[in-house]
């Protein structure tokens, strides 16, 4: 299909990541917590479901969680829906689950914290452009406060806010970039911060996009207020 002058494979696969914990929220699983009247993950679904960049989902959850998130998806209509799946014990092996389980002609991924309610159909949009022609993107924004090198307790020096950027989710790659970038760190039994960073460590360079400071995580109670208060003014 074209979008707004580029080329992106119609075989756009988002992996949904949401088998995580929950421990900063009590062990309470933040993913079903109401959020406007709709449970956190259904927010989440609903984005990818409305982005016309996106054909599939493939949701990957604790085994426990699979038939909850199953009924809760087709409650809320998400049709683009092909597979819930079981994650592994660390986000690395939950992403290969998810690239695994994603219909086989699946050009590109793109991996999405299932507690990222608000992402816009535009950041989506721009990664799968930019990954589409480059191979991997990352929606970021810039870092507002200023940051300070700390050693021994003291402030030991300043970084430059201008070269530092936050970075979020979805994080779109070429398939089989990322399945060999996950499989070598699962290989090696190395740690990333992010999908971003396994994929750099192949030399692969990953193209920044444009982010939201509304593209937040919910991590902590306060977020739930905080996301409350975008979609109220959104509303408003």
């Amino acid at each position: 299909m074209i979008l707004t002058g580029r080329f992106v494979p119609a075989a756009v696969c988002a992996v949904i990541v949401a088998a995580g914990s929950s421990r900063r929220m009590g062990g309470e699983n933040k993913l079903l917590l109401p959020l406007a009247g709709a449970p956190v993950l259904a927010h989440t679904l609903s984005a990818f479901e409305k982005c016309a960049a996106v054909r599939d989902i493939v949701l990957v959850c604790r085994e426990q969680d699979i038939m909850p998130y199953t009924d809760l998806a087709r409650a809320f209509g998400i049709s683009k829906l092909r597979t819930v799946t079981r994650g592994g014990d660390s986000r690395t092996a939950s992403v290969l689950a998810g690239i695994t389980a994603a219909p086989e002609d699946t050009v590109l991924v793109a991996v999405h914290d299932g507690a990222r309610p608000l992402v816009s159909e535009a950041v989506i949009t721009e990664a799968v452009h930019a990954a589409a022609e480059c191979g991997a993107a990352a929606p970021v924004v810039p870092v507002k406060d200023s940051i300070k090198r700390i050693k021994n307790g003291c402030i030991a020096a300043d970084v430059p806010r201008d070269t530092l950027a936050a970075v979020q989710t979805p994080q779109v790659f070429r398939r089989e970039v990322l399945l060999r970038a996950l499989t070598d760190a699962q290989r090696q039994n190395r740690s990333f911060t992010d999908d971003c960073a396994a994929v750099e460590a192949l030399g692969q360079t990953v193209r920044a996009t444009h982010g939201s400071y509304e593209n937040i995580k919910i991590t902590t109670p306060e977020d739930i207020s905080a996301a409350e208060a975008f979609l109220n003014r959104e509303d408003d």
